[in-house]
C-alpha cells in the first residue's frame, strides 16, 4: 500500500541533486576565504612577533612594527562606533515606531538605500568638505571617524529597523493595554528584544570601518607619525592605509611585511566578530519568545 512509486524516486533524486548543488555553492563561497587566510598565514606569519606588534616602523617603513597604526585603527573604529550607533539606532526607532507611512518616509528610506551604495572615495571627499573644511576639525581622528560613521550609518539603520520590526506586535499591544506609553514600550520591551539584531549591524560596521583606507586617507590618517594620538583632534596612522602605503608607495619593503599587516588586519576583524556574535547569541538566549 505504501510502496515507493516512480514519482517518489524522481522527487528523491531531485532533492539529492538540489542538496548537492547547494553544498557546492557553499563550498565555492567558502573556498576563496580559506585560500586567502592560508596565503596570509603562510606569507605573513613569519613577520608576526612581539616587536612587530609593539614597535614603530623604522628605516623608511621597510622594517619595524605597526603599533602606531594598530592604536590608530582602534581610535578610528571606537569613535566611529560612538557616533554612528546612537544615531543609527535613533533613526531606526523613528522610522520603525513613530514615522507615518507617507511620501516623506519613503524618501528617507530611499536616501538610506542610496547612501549605502555610495563609493567610499565619495564619502572621503564629503568628509574633506564637511568635517575638515566646513566644521574646521582639520585632518584629525574626529574628521576621519565622522566620515566612517556617515559611510556605515545605513548598515546600522537597516539592521536595527529590521530587528525592531521582528519583535511581535503582541508585545507592544500588551504594554499599551497595561497603560505604558509608546516610549516606555520601546525602551522596556522592544529594544531589549531587538539588541541581538542591532549587534549584527555593529559587527558589519566594525568590519568595514577597520578595512577602509579611502575615507580616512584625506581626512585624518597620516603616512607616518612618530607618536601616538592623544586626542580626537590629532592625526593618526591606520592599518588599512599603512598596508596600502607599504604595498604601493614604499620601495624595498620585504615581502612578508605587507602580508603581516594584512594578517593583523584580518585577525582584528576575526577576533571582534566572534566576540560580538557570542554576545549576540547570549542576548538572543534571553528572549522570551
Amino acid at each position: 500500500m505504501f510502496a515507493t512509486t516512480e514519482l517518489n524516486v524522481r522527487n528523491s533524486r531531485r532533492q539529492a541533486l538540489v542538496q548537492i548543488l547547494f553544498m557546492l555553492m557553499t563550498a565555492v563561497l567558502i573556498l576563496p576565504v580559506l585560500i586567502i587566510l592560508a596565503t596570509l598565514i603562510h606569507k605573513g606569519g613569519p613577520a608576526i612577533s612581539f616587536e612587530f606588534l609593539f614597535s614603530e616602523p623604522t628605516n623608511g617603513m621597510t622594517a619595524g612594527g605597526i603599533f602606531p597604526a594598530l592604536v590608530g585603527t582602534v581610535w578610528l573604529v571606537a569613535v566611529a562606533l560612538l557616533v554612528s550607533v546612537p544615531l543609527g539606532v535613533a533613526a531606526a526607532i523613528y522610522l520603525s515606531e513613530f514615522a507615518p507611512q507617507n511620501w516623506f518616509t519613503r524618501i528617507i528610506n530611499l536616501a538610506i538605500i542610496n547612501l549605502a551604495g555610495v563609493p567610499s572615495i565619495v564619502h572621503a571627499l564629503f568628509g574633506v568638505g564637511a568635517f575638515v573644511l566646513f566644521f574646521g576639525f582639520g585632518t584629525s581622528i574626529l574628521a576621519a571617524s565622522l566620515t566612517l560613521a556617515i559611510m556605515t550609518l545605513p548598515v546600522v539603520i537597516v539592521a536595527t529597523r529590521e530587528s525592531l520590526q521582528a519583535v511581535p506586535l503582541a508585545f507592544r499591544e500588551a504594554c499599551w493595554n497595561m497603560g505604558a506609553t509608546r516610549w516606555q514600550t520601546i525602551r522596556r520591551v522592544v529594544l531589549p528584544n531587538a539588541v541581538s539584531g542591532i549587534l549584527t549591524g555593529v559587527i558589519l560596521e566594525v568590519a568595514r570601518t577597520t578595512g577602509e583606507p579611502a575615507p580616512i586617507m584625506f581626512t585624518g590618517a597620516a603616512f607616518f607619525l612618530p607618536f601616538l594620538p592623544e586626542s580626537v583632534f590629532d592625526q593618526t596612522m591606520a592599518l588599512s592605509l599603512h598596508l596600502f602605503v607599504i604595498s604601493t608607495q614604499v620601495p624595498g619593503v620585504p615581502d612578508e611585511l605587507p602580508y603581516g599587516v594584512a594578517l593583523v588586519l584580518i585577525a582584528m576583524v576575526l577576533v571582534m566578530n566572534p566576540l560580538s556574535i557570542a554576545f549576540r547569541m547570549y542576548l538572543r538566549g534571553k528572549k522570551k519568545w
